[in-house]
């Protein structure tokens, strides 16, 4: 597989499971097979979350890279925790998010930038409940009936 210029892998489950609030971009620690296995396109962080250690450092957990091809046996574990890069000010306005209000990091989107370096857009999301769903399912049908209807009419 060719390796791509830009990857855009995104989380699409993110907007309907959670309400995100506020969004940062982060650095990825990555071995080498990993940025490899990236730019191919063989990643996904649809299950991902983060969360903080004892030393207050930021990790993506859950999130899948798929071992790459052509790699001798210094290959990579697809599930390992990932240490994520911000500021000092960020990691701490996050910590204390989370521990006070309960809310949750997660990974909307893995992209590489220009200079070919791994970032993801994390969030901080409140999870939704069941009738917030519903609710969003509903505006959707609505909508696509609503422009069903205005198409109908303009022919």
């Amino acid at each position: 597989m060719a390796i791509q210029k830009n990857v855009k892998i995104k989380n699409k489950k993110a907007r309907f499971e959670y309400e995100l609030l506020d969004s940062y971009d982060a650095g990825i620690v990555l071995a080498g097979t990993e940025i490899k296995a990236i730019r191919e396109g063989k990643a996904s962080i649809a299950e991902s979350f983060c969360e903080f250690n004892e030393h207050s450092e930021l990790f993506v957990i859950n999130m899948t890279v798929q071992e790459y091809s052509h790699a001798t046996h210094f290959n990579h574990s697809p599930k390992s925790e990932r240490k994520l890069l911000l500021n000092r000010s960020e990691l701490k306005k996050l910590e204390k998010e989370v521990q006070n209000s309960g809310l949750t990091i997660i990974p909307t989107l893995l992209y590489t930038n220009d200079k070919g370096f791994a970032k993801m857009k994390i969030s901080l999301a409140r999870g939704k409940k069941l009738f917030d769903k519903r609710e969003n399912i509903k505006d959707r049908d609505n909508k696509r009936d609503l422009s069903r209807i205005k198409k109908s009419f303009n022919n």
